[in-house]
């Protein structure tokens, strides 16, 4: 089974990456074909500064691998270093509707917050389909809201090859529902636009700053709480196993228990947690030409696999003359 996915290199990573596509897509390398690259042409519907743009990508290669990708396992790239990617995209332009890219939440969503309805943000999807269909892919793991982009994307392989005659595999949405909805440190959904992340590698003391300001009621120490209502309890959870998180519910429900202790105890476990890819990160960022050598290495691998696709593509459409 051919699966892959795809992060955004528009900032620093944070534990909401982590749990919610990362960890998921890691586990993948040991049990299926793994295709994981990171989206540098999706993020400049966002990012306009280059140093931004180039050294976020390099940095999320750097979180990736210090994280447990294993490029032997995966094909790892970099989304531009594909070059077929961007021709897949304007032949598949060509037989999507624009209705159907209109009626695509999150652009009307992102149109609302205040970002430019430029082109690029219109036909994402687009770009998102060429993504996925270049590689013949079997699963996609989204998480919900991006479902549709999932829909839009069959919906243009269906009618590619209603036209052209069978040419794309028509992927599978994989929505793992054990996967959490990891809350910021505000109780929102976590997200670098609400400025309530919790980062992956940040500082010891940024670190302490950040779980300081998790958001928590008023509830008087003495008195009862209920976890399932505590922001707290949500992100300390996700580093704890169903026994622990069942003693500390039990604790919040005895009273007693002090939020402030809590904290303390988020701020050991994370600290644990991601101690060794810590530590593999301090060795990886000393040579960043070994991260892009393995970018390099990773293109190449993809190029193979795409080359077929568009080789059909160039036929079917007429472009090989």
């Amino acid at each position: 089974m051919r699966v892959l996915s795809g992060i955004q290199p528009s900032g620093e990573l944070h534990i909401g990456n982590y749990f919610g596509m990362m960890k998921p897509m890691i586990e993948y390398q040991d049990r299926s074909e793994l295709f994981c690259f990171i989206v540098n042409y999706h993020a400049m519907t966002s990012v306009t500064e280059a140093e931004r743009l180039s050294s976020g990508t390099l940095r999320a290669a750097l979180d990736f691998l210090s994280l447990g990708l294993d490029p032997e396992k995966a094909i790892f790239w970099v989304q531009s270093d594909v070059p077929e990617v961007t021709e897949l995209t304007w032949i598949l332009n060509n037989v999507t509707p624009v209705g159907l890219l209109l009626r695509s939440h999150s652009y009307k969503d992102k149109v609302e917050q205040g970002i430019a309805p430029n082109h690029g943000l219109l036909t994402y999807p687009v770009l998102m389909a060429a993504d996925i269909l270049l590689y013949q892919t079997d699963r996609v793991p989204v998480g919900k809201d991006q479902q549709q982009h999932l829909e839009i994307t069959r919906d243009i392989a269906i009618r590619f090859n209603n036209i052209y005659g069978e040419t794309f595999v028509l992927p599978e949405a994989e929505i793992n529902q054990k996967v959490p909805t990891v809350v910021g440190t505000d109780g929102r959904k976590m997200s670098k636009s609400y400025d309530n992340t919790i980062e992956i590698f940040c500082e010891e003391k940024a670190l302490r700053q950040k779980i300081a300001r998790i958001v928590t009621d008023a509830t008087p120490v003495a008195d009862p709480k209920d976890p399932d209502k505590c922001n707290l309890y949500a992100t300390i959870s996700l580093f704890m196993n169903e026994q622990e998180k069942a003693d500390l519910a039990a604790r919040y429900r005895r009273g007693g228990l002090k939020y402030s202790d809590v904290k303390k105890e988020l701020f050991e476990r994370m600290t644990e947690y991601f101690k060794e890819a810590r530590n593999r990160r301090m060795e990886l960022v000393r040579d960043p030409e070994t991260i892009r050598a393995i970018l390099r290495k990773g293109a190449e691998k993809a190029r193979h696999k795409a080359l077929p696709t568009m080789e059909l593509v160039r036929k079917r459409t007429g472009i090989n003359y």
